[in-house]
């Protein structure tokens, strides 16, 4: 049973709508594709692990604190022992010698053992100091066909992508009645996730500076179009209903810009193709609050 679904990180939704409205640097690209890369090999992992996930309680995503030190996990199997799972989409081929990981063109990359190794014994910690004993088993998980290790010591922890159907079977065979210490422990974990804010960590943008438009949903390029009802996207050939893409549009402002007021103008300039202001303002009134008189008009998110 999944406790905690997967989302895709607030860093990577704002990066990928900076990328199809600005040139990035070559530095936040790459970072822009490793997250990209990274949530398709986590989502990937999550359709093989489909069936399995149903005899476990399954926590996703969590960013953890502890001795002000911060981890993250990607996935925690939890019944009678913790399954910690590490997921990598790498693609390519990869060597090791010694301890150090390297590209088929000798570039070193960060161990990702050491990565989980740590999220591990920093775990461990938590779940003692929370008053559970739990044993807790840590396992590197690659998903992506098109990629291979060499020289890899047999006695590592790490699941290849042939693997993946053998490690639903020993999963399988593992399960046991959740208990409420199991529940317990769930809660407790999800109690303590924090989120965390990335835009200290992204490129410096103004909305000037930014392409308007309305970005399509499926390729995320501001290549479209608006007919009378319809977006559609000249990139991929994209169709969708003008008021989800206005709405999509709205909390993208409100993603970039969070201390920006919300207005019909500036939603009318930041979608740029719409003709008129009528699809703007329903869809605004439906979804929003309007607040203030005048001038001062604008929409807040209802509840606020």
């Amino acid at each position: 049973m999944i406790v905690k679904s997967r989302v895709e990180s607030l860093e990577l939704q704002i990066l990928r709508m900076l990328n199809a409205r600005m040139n990035l640097s070559p530095k936040d690209y790459s970072n822009y594709l490793y997250l990209e890369k990274g949530y398709e090999g986590e989502v990937t992992f999550d359709h093989w692990m489909e069936e399995v996930e149903k005899g476990y309680l399954v926590v996703n995503d969590l960013i953890l604190e502890y001795g002000n030190t911060k981890f993250q996990i990607d996935s925690l199997f939890i019944s009678k022992i913790i399954h910690l799972f590490e997921v990598k989409y790498f693609e390519g081929d990869y060597f090791i010698e010694g301890d150090r990981w390297y590209t088929n063109k000798g570039v070193e990359i960060k161990n990702p053992l050491h990565q989980m190794e740590r999220a591990e014994s920093l775990l461990r910690r938590m779940v003692r100091d929370l008053g559970f004993n739990i044993n807790i088993e840590s396992t590197l998980v690659f998903v992506n066909p098109n990629f291979y290790l060499y020289q890899a010591p047999r006695n590592l922890p790490i699941i290849f992508p042939n693997q993946i159907p053998r490690l639903q079977k020993n999963l399988q065979k593992q399960t046991a009645p959740i208990k409420n210490t199991h529940n317990n422990l769930a809660e407790r974990l999800l109690s303590l996730h924090t989120l965390d804010s990335p835009y200290k960590r992204l490129p410096e943008y103004s909305y000037e500076s930014l392409k308007k438009g309305i970005a399509c949903s499926h390729c995320h390029t501001v290549n479209t179009i608006v007919t009378r009802k319809t977006l559609i996207c000249t990139s991929c050939g994209k169709w969708e209903n003008i008021h989800e893409a206005v709405l999509r549009s709205v909390r993208e402002l409100q993603l970039l810009f969070p201390k920006e007021e919300l207005t019909v103008n500036k939603v009318h300039e930041w979608c740029n193709s719409i003709k008129t202001k009528k699809p703007i303002r329903k869809t605004l009134l439906e979804n929003f609050t309007l607040t203030g008189s005048g001038r001062a008009t604008h929409y807040v998110s209802k509840g606020e």
